[in-house]
């Protein structure tokens, strides 16, 4: 009764339907977005390769492995009477070396992998690189860009340029970055998967990530760390462009952005969601170290001067401890009796 039930339901459905839906699931895979394993930037480059390579150094005991278990359980059924049949069977010298040792040898070279690459893709080294085949010239300086997570939005500000932008974020080509990146209130993660991994932004805390993308394009930077009810939306565009088209909109931003001052960037700070692009065309000096130090506010003590001055008085007690004089106690033996 099901086959028959089976086979009716095959001729109500056409053929053709019944081919996309088998080809259904390779079409949802042919239309995600792979921009992890195709970046635009070097670092991330790097990172998709290490990823493949990691993959296939594992792939090397896995594919073995499931192919075995399948072979065995052919090979070893009940009805193949051909197979031999050892219970007393308990050791095998060669077999046991195989077994150890192939895992023992994949896992040194991922471990080797593993603390290379940790150095190298260290996001606080400076680059020494544009890409595979080119160097970075000589005197280049790299681009600072300072990002601030907010809730629930992204502030860059270009200290050297002077300007800064809200869920907008623009580098010329080729050219290195270096990020200095904190956060507003609660933690967050900076990521942009087609120039480098994620990095966390804290607040009160400064992280910092060196990157270069070397296509033109935009792409996605979002937060990858819950972080409240905006968390869905924390997301902007990031630029790579041109060097003139770099400068152009330099040009334009100062020409036509407002001031980012203490007051205004208080403002910013509150809590918003789905937050709109927005530009100002001159930024107050060292606001970041305040966003740092989390003494925007007027009147407040800086975090690094608090720990200065803190460390200045545990400095002045160990010398006044150091400076009292100490009376040796007499001993029983040195007492007249």
């Amino acid at each position: 009764m099901f086959l028959i039930h089976c086979d009716a339901q095959k001729r109500m459905i056409p053929l053709k339907i019944r081919r996309g839906l088998v080809l259904l699931p390779l079409m949802c895979a042919a239309g995600c977005n792979t921009v992890v394993m195709n970046p635009s930037g070097d670092i991330a480059a790097r990172q998709g390769h290490l990823i493949v390579v990691s993959t296939l150094l594992m792939l090397l005991i896995i594919v073995p492995v499931i192919a075995l278990v399948f072979l065995f359980a052919w090979r070893y059924r009940k009805n193949n009477t051909a197979a031999t049949y050892a219970p007393d069977w308990d050791h095998s010298t060669q077999l046991e070396l195989v077994i150890w040792g192939a895992p023992l040898l994949i896992i040194i070279a991922l471990g080797l992998l593993t603390w290379i690459s940790t150095h190298l893709l260290d996001p606080y080294r400076p680059l020494q690189r544009l890409d595979a085949n080119r160097p970075i010239p000589a005197a280049t300086r790299p681009l600072l860009v300072e990002v601030v997570a907010l809730d629930w939005k992204w502030l860059f500000i270009y200290p050297e340029l002077g300007i800064a932008t809200v869920n907008e974020l623009v580098t010329p080509v080729d050219v290195p970055v270096r990020f200095k990146i904190t956060a507003s209130t609660v933690m967050n993660s900076f990521y942009i998967p087609a120039l480098a991994g994620q990095i966390y932004a804290m607040p009160g805390m400064e992280t910092t990530l060196n990157a270069v993308i070397n296509k033109t394009g935009v792409y996605d930077g979002f937060s990858a760390n819950y972080s409240g009810a905006g968390f869905s939306d924390m997301r902007f565009k990031y630029h790579g462009v041109s060097q003139a088209d770099f400068d152009a909109w330099v040009k334009s931003t100062r020409a036509g952005g407002s001031r980012l001052d203490r007051a205004s960037y208080t403002v910013l700070e509150k809590p918003s969601q789905r937050a709109p692009v927005a530009r100002f065309g001159a930024v107050e000096p060292a606001l970041f170290d305040a966003i740092l130090n989390r003494c925007v506010a007027e009147g407040s003590v800086c975090i690094n001067q608090m720990m200065s001055a803190d460390a200045k008085r545990a400095s002045q007690s160990g010398a006044e401890i150091c400076a009292k004089p100490t009376i040796a106690k007499k001993s029983d033996d040195a007492r007249p009796h």
